[in-house]
C-alpha cells in the first residue's frame, strides 16, 4: 500500500497533462509505434519535452533527454507509456533513462506489448530509480485507444463521418455540399490524422474527390487512399486515378476484368483481389484484415450510406462522427438518405456533442 509520501501530487497531475498534450497532438502521426508524451523536470520546473518521432522514431524519452539542455542528475520524468526495454531499430529508452542521471520515473500507462509490459519497472528500480505508474491512467487509455486495438486485434481503428441535411439527405443532386466551412475543418483534421482513408468506387465517381488534407500547413500528411470497388468500375479521368503515386492507392476488387487490372497496375495501384461475403459485397472483415497487413494503423472512413450501414452493422467503426446540418436539401430523382439513425442509436453509445458558435452544424460523436 503506498504511503502519502508516495501519492502523486497536484503538480505531478499537471505535469502528466502535458505529456498526455504532446502524445495526442502527434497521435495517428507515429506509424505503427504508439505516440508517446514525455517531460523532464527539475526542481519543479520543465527542462526539456519529447514527443515520438514521426512515423514512430525516436521515441519520446529519446527525444527528451537529447533536448536537455541542464544536466538530469536528480531529475524526475513523466511519460505516458512504459519505456521501452528492448533492442529494435533503436536502443532500449531504459538504457537512455539510466545514462541520464535521472532518479524518479512517473509513466502512465503500462505498455500491453509483452516484450515491455512490467518489465520496465523492474530494470529501473533495479537501478535505484524510483518508478510509479497509474497517474491519470484512465486518460492513457482513451489516448491510447487505436494502439490497444491494434496490438490486440490486429485491425486498424476504424473512425468514420457522415453528413446529414436537416431532412436527413446525405446526397441530393445539385447540392455539393451540406456542411458549412468550419465543419469541413474539422473533416480534413480527421484526415490529417489517419493514415489511410476509405471510400467506395461509387462515391469516388460521383464526388470525384480528392481526399486529401487541406489545412494549411499540413498539406503533406494526406492519408493513403483505400477504394473498395468490386468490379473496377472507377473513372479513369478521376482525380484519384490521376493522382495515383507509388504506395499511396489501394483498391480492393473482386472481378475478372483484366483490361482494367492492367490499366490500374501499369499506373501503380495496390490492388487486392478479395472474396465476397453472403450478401455479394466485398467483406469488410477482410478489407480491416488485409489493410492491417499493409501498415493502416488509422482509417478513416468517408462512405456513403450502404457501406456506413454494414459498418455500422457488424460494429467494425470504433468512433463514429455524425455531422447535422440545419440545411434542407432539395428532393429530387437522384438523391441518397441516412437510414442508419436505428442502428447506430442501438449498436453504439453517444460520448459527447459539439455545438459551436462558429459552425452552424452539430456533430454528435459515437462510441462502440
Amino acid at each position: 500500500m503506498s504511503s502519502k509520501k508516495d501519492r502523486f501530487t497536484s503538480k505531478d497531475k499537471d505535469f502528466m497533462k502535458l505529456a498526455i498534450n504532446l502524445a495526442r497532438s502527434r497521435k495517428g502521426l507515429t506509424g505503427e509505434n504508439p505516440s508517446v508524451g514525455c517531460l523532464i523536470v527539475k526542481d519543479d520546473k520543465i527542462v526539456s519535452i519529447g514527443q515520438t518521432g514521426f512515423n514512430g522514431r525516436p521515441h519520446a524519452e529519446h527525444n527528451a533527454i537529447k533536448n536537455s539542455i541542464e544536466k538530469l542528475k536528480g531529475s524526475k520524468m513523466y511519460v505516458t507509456l512504459e519505456p521501452c526495454n528492448h533492442y529494435g531499430k533503436t536502443p532500449p529508452c531504459t538504457k537512455s533513462i539510466i545514462k541520464s542521471g535521472i532518479s524518479e520515473l512517473i509513466y502512465s500507462m503500462e505498455d500491453i506489448d509483452k516484450r515491455v509490459k512490467g518489465k520496465s519497472f523492474k530494470i529501473l528500480s533495479n537501478k535505484k530509480i524510483k518508478v510509479r505508474r497509474g497517474l491519470l491512467k484512465k486518460d492513457a487509455k482513451d489516448l491510447y485507444d487505436s494502439y490497444i486495438k491494434n496490438r490486440i486485434n490486429k485491425l486498424p481503428y476504424v473512425t468514420a463521418k457522415i453528413a446529414v441535411s436537416k431532412n436527413k439527405l446525405i446526397y441530393s443532386k445539385g447540392s455539393k455540399r451540406i456542411t458549412d466551412k468550419n465543419s469541413d475543418k474539422i473533416t480534413h483534421y480527421l484526415r490529417y490524422k489517419n493514415d489511410s482513408i476509405m471510400i467506395s468506387s461509387k462515391t469516388l465517381n460521383i464526388d470525384n474527390p480528392r481526399l486529401d488534407c487541406r489545412l494549411e500547413g499540413y498539406n503533406n500528411f494526406s492519408p493513403k487512399r483505400i477504394i473498395l470497388d468490386k468490379n473496377l468500375n472507377i473513372k479513369l479521368n478521376s482525380y484519384i486515378f490521376k493522382s495515383v503515386k507509388k504506395g499511396n492507392t489501394t483498391i480492393f476488387y473482386n472481378t475478372t476484368n483484366t483490361p482494367k487490372i492492367k490499366i490500374l497496375k501499369k499506373k501503380g495501384v495496390t490492388l487486392v483481389k478479395i472474396r465476397l461475403n453472403r450478401e455479394g459485397l466485398l467483406d469488410l472483415k477482410i478489407v480491416l484484415k488485409k489493410l492491417f497487413a499493409l501498415g493502416t494503423r488509422s482509417l478513416l472512413v468517408e462512405g456513403g450510406d450502404k457501406m456506413t450501414k454494414n459498418l455500422i452493422k457488424y460494429k467494425l467503426i470504433d468512433t463514429f462522427y455524425l455531422f447535422q446540418s440545419p440545411k434542407i436539401l432539395r428532393m429530387n430523382k437522384i438523391n441518397q438518405g441516412f437510414t442508419s439513425f436505428g442502428i447506430l442509436n442501438n449498436k453504439y453509445k453517444k460520448v459527447s456533442k459539439i455545438i459551436s458558435k462558429l459552425a452552424k452544424d452539430n456533430i454528435t460523436i459515437y462510441k462502440r
